[in-house]
C-alpha cells in the first residue's frame, strides 16, 4: 500500500507542470552572449513576466533568489540597513523562525527592535505597532498552525505610522490571496510546489541593501549566477497556484475538515483559530507526546509533523505554541496534518482508519 503525505505544509509535492517546464532548460549562463544563454536568458525572461502577471506586478520588481529564507533575509537585512537611524524593526512572536533569526540578528547589530505578542490563536494585532516604527515584518499565515493574519490592517496601520511593510507570504499564497499594498513579499518555491528558489517581490521605488555583491544580475539586489532552473520552476507553480487556488482550496479544505473532525473524536484540541489556512489541521494532546504520535504514523505509512522538534537530543517546544500561550504538557503533544493538491479522497479514508488507531494505541504521557 502506498504511503499517504499529511505534510503538505513543510514542502509541498513537485508539480507536474513545473517538472515539465525543466526537462528542456538550457543550462548555460544567462549572462553568455552564445545561443546557449540566450536561450536560458529568454527562459529567465519569460519565468519573471509570468510571476509578475501572477502577482499583479512590474517584471521589475521581481527578484529571484535561492529560497523563501533568502528572500526573507534580502528584505529584512536589505531595508533595515538603509533604514534612519533608531529606526524601529517590529514583528510577532510567532513568526517564522527566518524572520525572527533576521531579526534577532539585526537587534545584535544595533538597530531597534519590538518582538509583539501574540493572542491564542498566534494571531497578530496590527494596533500593536508602535508610532516611530520604520520596518514592520508579519506572516500571511502562520506555518505551523496555518492562523491567517491580519495582513491588510497590519499594511495600513504600518503605513499610517511610516513604516515599510514585509509580508512573509512563504506559507499560504496557494490557498489565499496576498492582500496587495506591501513593500516587500517573500515567497519559497518548495511550499509551491516548485522544489526550489525564492521570489521576493520589491515595490518599485524601495531600494535595498544587497547581501549579495559582484554583477549587476536581478536588478542589482543580488549577484551571482542566475539559477535558471529555479526561475522557471517556482514561476511556474507560482502561476498555477494562483490559477488554481479557489477550486484547489475547496478540494483540500474538505479533505483537512474531515481529518479535523476525527482528531477532535480522539480527544484533540484544535489550535490555530477559526482563521485558518484550508488544509490544515493541527491539534495539541495533553496526554501525548506529539514526536511519538508523529513516528507511530511514519511506520504506519502516513507523514506528517508536530510543532516540537528534536534537537541535540531533546524535545523542545514550538516557540509559535508557547508566544500563543499553551502549557509545556501541550506544547509537546502537538501534530499537524496538511493536505494538498495531490492528496485524494481514498487517502484521506485510510489516513483516518490509521490516526485512529495510532492514537488509540499511543496514550504516552507528555
Amino acid at each position: 500500500m502506498s504511503r499517504i503525505y499529511l505534510d503538505d505544509a513543510g514542502s509541498a509535492p513537485v508539480l507536474s507542470e513545473v517538472a515539465a517546464a525543466l526537462r528542456e532548460l538550457s543550462s548555460a549562463n544567462p549572462s553568455s552572449l552564445h545561443a546557449e544563454g540566450r536561450s536560458a536568458r529568454t527562459a529567465l525572461d519569460r519565468a519573471r513576466d509570468s510571476a509578475a502577471d501572477a502577482l499583479d506586478a512590474d517584471r521589475t520588481e521581481i527578484t529571484f533568489t535561492s529560497s523563501g529564507t533568502e528572500s526573507i533575509n534580502l528584505a529584512l537585512f536589505g531595508a533595515a540597513r538603509r533604514l534612519p537611524k533608531g529606526g524601529l524593526i517590529v514583528t510577532w512572536a510567532a513568526e517564522h523562525t527566518a524572520v525572527l533569526g533576521a531579526v534577532r540578528r539585526l537587534d545584535s547589530e544595533g538597530h531597534s527592535v519590538e518582538i509583539a505578542g501574540v493572542d491564542g490563536s498566534a494571531r497578530a494585532d496590527a494596533d500593536s505597532i508602535p508610532r516611530g516604527a520604520a520596518l514592520v515584518s508579519i506572516g500571511l499565515a502562520n506555518n505551523e498552525l496555518g492562523t491567517i493574519q491580519p495582513v491588510s490592517e497590519v499594511i495600513a496601520r504600518a503605513h499610517e505610522v511610516g513604516a515599510l511593510v514585509h509580508v512573509d507570504a512563504c506559507a499560504g499564497p496557494r490557498w489565499i490571496p496576498v492582500p496587495p499594498g506591501a513593500d516587500l513579499v517573500s515567497f519559497s518555491g518548495h511550499k509551491l510546489g516548485a522544489g526550489r528558489g525564492g521570489i521576493l517581490f520589491v515595490r518599485d521605488g524601495v531600494r535595498l541593501e544587497p547581501l549579495l555583491y559582484g554583477g549587476p544580475q536581478e536588478w542589482g539586489r543580488r549577484a551571482g549566477f542566475e539559477d535558471v532552473s529555479a526561475g522557471v520552476a517556482i514561476a511556474a507553480a507560482l502561476s498555477l497556484c494562483v490559477r488554481d487556488r479557489d477550486a484547489r482550496a475547496r478540494a483540500a479544505g474538505s479533505q483537512a475538515a474531515r481529518l479535523r473532525e476525527l482528531l477532535q473524536e480522539m480527544g484533540g484540541r484544535l489550535i490555530g483559530g477559526g482563521q485558518r489556512l484550508p488544509n490544515f489541521a493541527t491539534c495539541s494532546f495533553a496526554d501525548r507526546r506529539g514526536e511519538d504520535v508523529l513516528l507511530a504514523l511514519d511506520i504506519a505509512g502516513v507523514a506528517a509533523s508536530s510543532g516540537s522538534a528534536c534537537a541535540s537530543g531533546s524535545l523542545d517546544p514550538s516557540h509559535v505554541l508557547l508566544a500563543m500561550g499553551l502549557g509545556l504538557d501541550e506544547a509537546l503533544g502537538s501534530l499537524r496534518l496538511t493536505t494538498g493538491y495531490a492528496t485524494t479522497e481514498d487517502e484521506i479514508s485510510r489516513a483516518q482508519a490509521i490516526i485512529s488507531t495510532v492514537l488509540t494505541r499511543s496514550g504516552v504521557s507528555a
